[in-house]
Protein backbone atom coordinates (compact mmCIF):
# COMPACT_ATOMS: atom_id res chain seq x y z
CA UNK A 1 0.00 0.00 0.00
CA UNK A 2 0.76 3.81 -0.53
CA UNK A 3 0.74 6.39 2.19
CA UNK A 4 1.73 10.11 2.19
CA UNK A 5 3.56 10.80 5.49
CA UNK A 6 2.65 14.86 6.65
CA UNK A 7 2.70 16.90 9.57
CA UNK A 8 3.04 19.34 11.48
CA UNK A 9 0.95 22.14 9.47
CA UNK A 10 0.87 24.92 12.15
CA UNK A 11 -2.76 26.38 10.57
CA UNK A 12 -2.55 29.67 12.28
CA UNK A 13 1.00 30.44 12.73
CA UNK A 14 2.19 33.87 13.12
CA UNK A 15 5.89 34.68 11.65
CA UNK A 16 7.51 37.90 12.95
CA UNK A 17 4.27 39.42 13.23
CA UNK A 18 3.24 38.33 9.86
CA UNK A 19 0.04 35.30 9.38
CA UNK A 20 1.20 32.58 7.39
CA UNK A 21 -2.38 31.60 6.33
CA UNK A 22 -2.37 32.70 2.98
CA UNK A 23 0.70 31.22 2.29
CA UNK A 24 -0.05 27.60 3.97
CA UNK A 25 -3.02 27.68 1.77
CA UNK A 26 -1.05 27.98 -1.66
CA UNK A 27 0.74 25.28 -0.37
CA UNK A 28 -2.02 22.58 0.34
CA UNK A 29 -3.83 23.01 -2.48
CA UNK A 30 -0.40 21.87 -4.40
CA UNK A 31 -0.67 19.07 -1.23
CA UNK A 32 -3.86 18.26 -2.74
CA UNK A 33 -2.74 17.97 -6.14
CA UNK A 34 0.15 16.06 -5.14
CA UNK A 35 -2.92 13.66 -3.62
CA UNK A 36 -4.35 13.76 -6.81
CA UNK A 37 -1.55 12.66 -8.80
CA UNK A 38 -0.36 10.18 -6.79
CA UNK A 39 -3.62 8.45 -5.54
CA UNK A 40 -2.23 7.41 -2.18
CA UNK A 41 -4.54 4.66 -0.28
CA UNK A 42 -3.90 6.78 2.83
CA UNK A 43 -3.08 10.31 3.72
CA UNK A 44 -1.44 10.08 7.44
CA UNK A 45 -0.60 13.75 9.55
CA UNK A 46 1.15 13.67 12.59
CA UNK A 47 0.38 16.05 14.73
CA UNK A 48 0.50 20.07 15.11
CA UNK A 49 -2.30 20.56 12.32
CA UNK A 50 -3.02 24.28 14.32
CA UNK A 51 -0.13 26.20 16.24
CA UNK A 52 -2.33 26.60 19.17
CA UNK A 53 -5.64 25.36 20.86
CA UNK A 54 -7.59 28.43 19.97
CA UNK A 55 -6.84 28.67 16.47
CA UNK A 56 -7.92 31.82 14.43
CA UNK A 57 -11.34 31.43 12.33
CA UNK A 58 -9.32 31.55 9.20
CA UNK A 59 -7.18 28.38 9.92
CA UNK A 60 -10.23 26.57 11.49
CA UNK A 61 -12.10 27.32 7.76
CA UNK A 62 -8.49 25.94 5.94
CA UNK A 63 -8.88 22.79 7.92
CA UNK A 64 -12.16 22.22 7.17
CA UNK A 65 -11.52 23.27 3.58
CA UNK A 66 -8.20 20.89 2.94
CA UNK A 67 -9.72 18.16 4.81
CA UNK A 68 -12.94 18.04 2.61
CA UNK A 69 -10.96 18.13 -0.27
CA UNK A 70 -8.83 15.50 0.85
CA UNK A 71 -11.00 12.87 2.25
CA UNK A 72 -14.48 13.91 0.19
CA UNK A 73 -13.53 14.76 -2.86
CA UNK A 74 -10.68 13.22 -3.87
CA UNK A 75 -12.11 10.26 -1.27
CA UNK A 76 -8.86 9.53 0.60
CA UNK A 77 -9.25 7.61 3.87
CA UNK A 78 -7.08 9.95 6.72
CA UNK A 79 -5.13 8.70 10.00
CA UNK A 80 -4.53 11.99 11.81
CA UNK A 81 -3.28 12.61 15.64
CA UNK A 82 -3.09 15.67 17.79
CA UNK A 83 0.01 17.40 18.54
CA UNK A 84 1.41 19.70 21.54
CA UNK A 85 -0.18 22.52 20.03
CA UNK A 86 -3.18 21.28 19.06
CA UNK A 87 -5.99 21.07 21.26
CA UNK A 88 -6.67 17.36 22.14
CA UNK A 89 -10.65 17.81 23.25
CA UNK A 90 -11.02 20.32 20.01
CA UNK A 91 -9.82 17.91 17.16
CA UNK A 92 -11.40 15.01 19.40
CA UNK A 93 -14.81 16.67 17.48
CA UNK A 94 -16.86 14.81 15.41
CA UNK A 95 -14.02 11.80 15.49
CA UNK A 96 -17.50 9.18 16.34
CA UNK A 97 -18.80 10.18 12.73
CA UNK A 98 -15.79 11.00 10.97
CA UNK A 99 -14.96 7.17 10.49
CA UNK A 100 -17.80 6.95 7.85
CA UNK A 101 -15.73 8.41 5.83
CA UNK A 102 -12.62 6.58 5.96
CA UNK A 103 -11.05 9.82 8.58
CA UNK A 104 -9.81 8.36 11.54
CA UNK A 105 -9.14 11.56 14.07
CA UNK A 106 -7.68 10.84 17.23
CA UNK A 107 -7.32 13.64 19.66
CA UNK A 108 -7.34 12.54 23.11
CA UNK A 109 -5.14 9.51 24.15
CA UNK A 110 -7.86 6.63 25.24
CA UNK A 111 -7.07 2.66 26.48
CA UNK A 112 -8.56 1.75 23.05
CA UNK A 113 -5.09 1.01 21.39
CA UNK A 114 -7.01 -1.10 18.72
CA UNK A 115 -5.62 0.07 14.98
CA UNK A 116 -7.00 1.66 11.89
CA UNK A 117 -6.72 -0.80 9.20
CA UNK A 118 -6.14 0.23 5.94
CA UNK A 119 -4.99 -2.55 2.95
CA UNK A 120 -3.63 -4.70 5.32
CA UNK A 121 -1.88 -2.28 7.46
CA UNK A 122 -2.29 -1.56 11.06
CA UNK A 123 -1.84 1.94 11.19
CA UNK A 124 -1.57 3.04 15.53
CA UNK A 125 -2.42 6.32 16.42
CA UNK A 126 -0.58 7.72 19.55
CA UNK A 127 -2.14 11.44 19.95
CA UNK A 128 0.45 13.72 22.28
CA UNK A 129 -0.26 13.48 25.69
CA UNK A 130 1.82 14.67 28.97
CA UNK A 131 3.37 11.87 30.93
CA UNK A 132 1.01 12.63 33.77
CA UNK A 133 -2.16 12.04 32.05
CA UNK A 134 -0.43 8.70 30.36
CA UNK A 135 0.27 7.88 34.26
CA UNK A 136 -3.10 8.04 35.37
CA UNK A 137 -4.81 6.46 32.28
CA UNK A 138 -2.92 3.53 33.00
CA UNK A 139 -2.99 3.82 36.62
CA UNK A 140 0.82 3.31 36.42
CA UNK A 141 2.49 5.28 38.87
CA UNK A 142 6.10 4.86 37.69
CA UNK A 143 5.09 6.82 34.49
CA UNK A 144 6.67 10.27 35.33
CA UNK A 145 8.82 10.92 31.53
CA UNK A 146 8.18 11.09 27.89
CA UNK A 147 10.52 7.79 27.59
CA UNK A 148 8.23 6.09 30.27
CA UNK A 149 4.76 7.12 28.98
CA UNK A 150 5.75 5.97 25.37
CA UNK A 151 7.32 2.45 26.71
CA UNK A 152 4.26 1.99 28.92
CA UNK A 153 1.89 2.72 25.80
CA UNK A 154 3.76 0.25 22.96
CA UNK A 155 3.62 -2.06 25.91
CA UNK A 156 -0.05 -2.23 25.76
CA UNK A 157 0.13 -2.08 21.68
CA UNK A 158 2.18 -4.97 21.65
CA UNK A 159 -0.18 -7.16 23.97
CA UNK A 160 -2.66 -7.95 20.87
CA UNK A 161 -0.70 -6.68 17.94
CA UNK A 162 -0.09 -9.09 15.15
CA UNK A 163 3.68 -9.06 14.44
CA UNK A 164 2.80 -11.08 10.96
CA UNK A 165 1.39 -7.80 9.83
CA UNK A 166 2.85 -4.20 8.38
CA UNK A 167 1.95 -1.92 11.81
CA UNK A 168 2.43 1.71 11.47
CA UNK A 169 2.68 3.82 14.54
CA UNK A 170 1.77 7.50 14.33
CA UNK A 171 3.00 9.40 16.80
CA UNK A 172 4.39 13.23 18.10
CA UNK A 173 7.59 13.40 20.11
CA UNK A 174 11.21 14.43 20.38
CA UNK A 175 13.35 11.56 19.32
CA UNK A 176 16.47 11.72 21.48
CA UNK A 177 19.30 13.25 18.71
CA UNK A 178 17.02 15.10 16.98
CA UNK A 179 17.72 18.46 15.51
CA UNK A 180 15.19 21.30 16.41
CA UNK A 181 14.57 24.37 15.04
CA UNK A 182 13.74 27.39 16.95
CA UNK A 183 9.82 27.53 15.76
CA UNK A 184 9.62 23.99 17.84
CA UNK A 185 7.92 24.46 21.42
CA UNK A 186 10.07 22.37 24.21
CA UNK A 187 7.82 19.52 25.38
CA UNK A 188 9.62 19.47 28.58
CA UNK A 189 13.10 20.73 30.69
CA UNK A 190 16.00 19.10 30.56
CA UNK A 191 15.74 15.27 28.77
CA UNK A 192 12.83 14.26 30.43
CA UNK A 193 10.81 15.40 26.79
CA UNK A 194 12.86 12.91 25.03
CA UNK A 195 11.96 9.19 23.60
CA UNK A 196 14.59 6.85 22.39
CA UNK A 197 14.07 5.61 18.79
CA UNK A 198 14.32 1.52 20.18
CA UNK A 199 10.87 2.15 21.80
CA UNK A 200 9.53 1.77 17.87
CA UNK A 201 11.23 -1.59 16.92
CA UNK A 202 7.90 -3.35 16.94
CA UNK A 203 7.14 -1.03 14.08
CA UNK A 204 7.89 -1.77 10.38
CA UNK A 205 7.45 2.29 10.09
CA UNK A 206 6.73 4.73 12.40
CA UNK A 207 5.33 8.30 11.10
CA UNK A 208 6.10 11.45 13.66
CA UNK A 209 5.57 14.85 13.99
CA UNK A 210 6.86 17.73 16.32
CA UNK A 211 10.89 18.18 14.55
CA UNK A 212 10.49 19.89 11.64
CA UNK A 213 13.24 18.93 9.17
CA UNK A 214 12.66 15.90 7.70
CA UNK A 215 15.99 15.09 8.35
CA UNK A 216 15.65 15.46 12.17
CA UNK A 217 17.28 12.01 12.84
CA UNK A 218 18.58 9.46 10.30
CA UNK A 219 16.87 5.83 11.06
CA UNK A 220 15.37 3.20 9.23
CA UNK A 221 12.44 3.06 10.28
CA UNK A 222 11.58 5.84 12.43
CA UNK A 223 10.79 9.42 10.33
CA UNK A 224 9.70 12.53 10.79
CA UNK A 225 7.77 14.21 7.48
CA UNK A 226 8.87 18.08 8.43
CA UNK A 227 6.85 20.89 8.79
CA UNK A 228 5.00 22.20 6.10
CA UNK A 229 6.65 25.26 5.66
CA UNK A 230 9.16 27.34 7.24
CA UNK A 231 8.60 28.87 10.52
CA UNK A 232 11.73 30.36 11.54
CA UNK A 233 14.67 31.28 10.37
CA UNK A 234 16.38 28.43 11.69
CA UNK A 235 14.65 26.21 9.26
CA UNK A 236 15.68 28.48 6.38
CA UNK A 237 18.17 26.19 4.73
CA UNK A 238 15.94 23.10 5.14
CA UNK A 239 13.84 21.31 2.08
CA UNK A 240 10.58 20.65 3.45
CA UNK A 241 8.77 17.85 1.76
CA UNK A 242 6.05 15.02 2.14
CA UNK A 243 6.92 11.52 2.47
CA UNK A 244 5.66 8.79 -0.16
CA UNK A 245 5.82 5.28 1.46
CA UNK A 246 4.98 2.58 -0.60
CA UNK A 247 4.41 -0.72 1.94
CA UNK A 248 4.62 -4.47 1.12
CA UNK A 249 2.60 -7.17 3.29
CA UNK A 250 5.87 -7.85 4.65
CA UNK A 251 6.23 -3.97 5.89
CA UNK A 252 9.12 -3.30 4.22
CA UNK A 253 9.47 0.04 2.10
CA UNK A 254 10.52 2.35 -0.03
CA UNK A 255 10.36 6.31 0.95
CA UNK A 256 10.60 8.94 -1.62
CA UNK A 257 10.36 13.17 -1.21
CA UNK A 258 7.87 15.08 -2.73
CA UNK A 259 8.70 19.18 -2.27
CA UNK A 260 6.12 21.57 -1.73
CA UNK A 261 6.47 25.33 -3.08
CA UNK A 262 5.56 28.25 -1.37
CA UNK A 263 4.72 31.23 -2.85
CA UNK A 264 7.34 33.19 -0.87
CA UNK A 265 10.24 31.49 0.92
CA UNK A 266 11.52 32.18 4.18
CA UNK A 267 15.64 33.17 3.14
CA UNK A 268 18.43 35.41 4.70
CA UNK A 269 20.34 37.63 3.32
CA UNK A 270 23.61 39.57 4.39
CA UNK A 271 25.39 42.68 2.47
CA UNK A 272 25.94 46.30 3.07
CA UNK A 273 22.98 48.39 3.05
CA UNK A 274 24.42 50.38 -0.10
CA UNK A 275 24.39 46.76 -2.17
CA UNK A 276 21.23 45.38 -0.85
CA UNK A 277 19.33 48.52 -2.39
CA UNK A 278 21.72 48.32 -5.57
CA UNK A 279 19.29 47.86 -8.51
CA UNK A 280 21.85 45.72 -9.51
CA UNK A 281 21.73 42.95 -7.20
CA UNK A 282 17.89 42.73 -6.21
CA UNK A 283 16.94 42.64 -9.52
CA UNK A 284 18.06 38.99 -9.30
CA UNK A 285 16.28 38.51 -6.00
CA UNK A 286 12.82 37.51 -5.21
CA UNK A 287 12.10 40.31 -3.30
CA UNK A 288 9.11 39.13 -1.94
CA UNK A 289 10.43 36.25 -0.41
CA UNK A 290 10.39 36.71 3.51
CA UNK A 291 14.14 37.66 4.99
CA UNK A 292 16.47 38.04 7.24
CA UNK A 293 18.44 41.00 7.06
CA UNK A 294 21.88 41.10 8.45
CA UNK A 295 23.83 44.06 7.82
CA UNK A 296 27.24 44.39 7.87
CA UNK A 297 27.85 48.20 8.47
CA UNK A 298 29.92 49.94 11.03
CA UNK A 299 28.41 53.13 11.29
CA UNK A 300 25.20 54.88 12.10
CA UNK A 301 22.34 54.16 9.72
CA UNK A 302 19.45 55.95 9.35
CA UNK A 303 15.90 54.21 9.45
CA UNK A 304 17.84 51.67 7.50
CA UNK A 305 14.61 49.06 7.88
CA UNK A 306 12.09 51.10 6.38
CA UNK A 307 14.85 51.81 3.46
CA UNK A 308 15.03 47.55 2.91
CA UNK A 309 11.42 47.46 3.13
CA UNK A 310 10.80 50.22 -0.08
CA UNK A 311 12.37 46.99 -1.90
CA UNK A 312 12.48 44.00 -0.14
CA UNK A 313 8.77 44.59 1.34
CA UNK A 314 8.86 41.57 3.59
CA UNK A 315 11.76 42.06 5.85
CA UNK A 316 10.49 40.52 8.79
CA UNK A 317 13.73 40.22 10.92
CA UNK A 318 16.74 42.88 10.75
CA UNK A 319 19.91 43.17 12.66
CA UNK A 320 23.77 44.68 12.16
CA UNK A 321 26.72 41.72 12.44
CA UNK A 322 28.47 44.17 14.71
CA UNK A 323 25.81 44.06 17.30
CA UNK A 324 26.11 40.37 16.85
CA UNK A 325 29.57 40.03 17.46
CA UNK A 326 30.13 42.38 20.49
CA UNK A 327 26.62 40.12 21.72
CA UNK A 328 28.91 37.37 21.43
CA UNK A 329 32.47 38.98 22.84
CA UNK A 330 29.93 40.21 25.68
CA UNK A 331 28.31 36.96 26.63
CA UNK A 332 31.51 35.12 26.34
CA UNK A 333 33.41 37.91 28.22
CA UNK A 334 30.49 37.19 31.05
CA UNK A 335 31.09 33.31 31.74
CA UNK A 336 34.62 33.94 31.95
CA UNK A 337 34.10 36.22 35.09
CA UNK A 338 31.81 33.96 36.45
CA UNK A 339 34.16 31.07 36.15
CA UNK A 340 36.52 33.36 38.60
CA UNK A 341 33.80 33.71 40.92
CA UNK A 342 33.86 31.68 44.61
CA UNK A 343 30.60 29.33 45.15
CA UNK A 344 29.85 31.53 47.55
CA UNK A 345 29.53 34.35 45.19
CA UNK A 346 28.29 32.46 42.15
CA UNK A 347 24.90 31.44 44.54
CA UNK A 348 24.68 35.26 45.85
CA UNK A 349 24.16 35.71 42.11
CA UNK A 350 21.89 32.72 41.57
CA UNK A 351 19.75 33.87 44.50
CA UNK A 352 19.46 37.69 43.42
CA UNK A 353 18.26 36.54 39.92
CA UNK A 354 15.47 33.82 41.32
CA UNK A 355 14.13 36.36 44.21
CA UNK A 356 13.51 39.72 45.44
CA UNK A 357 14.33 38.54 48.95
CA UNK A 358 18.08 40.18 51.26
CA UNK A 359 20.59 37.86 50.68
CA UNK A 360 21.60 38.48 54.63
CA UNK A 361 24.38 37.76 56.58
CA UNK A 362 23.01 35.04 58.14
CA UNK A 363 21.93 33.28 54.69
CA UNK A 364 25.52 34.10 53.85
CA UNK A 365 27.43 32.00 56.59
CA UNK A 366 24.59 28.84 56.13
CA UNK A 367 26.34 29.05 52.82
CA UNK A 368 29.00 29.14 53.69
CA UNK A 369 29.00 26.33 56.32
CA UNK A 370 26.76 24.31 53.48
CA UNK A 371 29.93 25.25 51.16
CA UNK A 372 32.61 24.16 53.88
CA UNK A 373 31.04 20.94 54.87
CA UNK A 374 30.38 19.19 50.60
CA UNK A 375 34.21 20.45 50.61
CA UNK A 376 35.37 18.22 53.54
CA UNK A 377 33.31 15.49 52.29
CA UNK A 378 34.75 15.58 49.01
CA UNK A 379 38.01 15.71 50.48
CA UNK A 380 39.16 18.81 49.44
Amino acid sequence: MKFIHTADWHLGKLVHGKYMTEDQKIVLAEFADVVQEEKPDAIVIAGDLYDRSVPPTEAVELLDEVLYKLNVELKTPIVAIAGNHDSAERLSFGSSWYRNSDFYLTGKLTKDFRPVQINGVNFYLIPYAEPGIVRQLLENDTIHSHQEAMRAIIDQIEKNMNHNEPNVLVGHAFVLGGQTSDSERTLSVGGSGCVGAELFAPFSYTALGHLHSPEAIRHDTVKYSGSLLKYSFSEAKQNKSISIIEMNDKGQFEQRYRSLTPNQDMRELEGYLEELLDPSFYEKQKVDDYLKVTLLDEGALIDPINKLRQVYENVLHLERKIAAVDLKKKTSLSIQKDERKSELELFEQFYQEMTTAEFTEEKREAMVSVIDKVHKEGGE
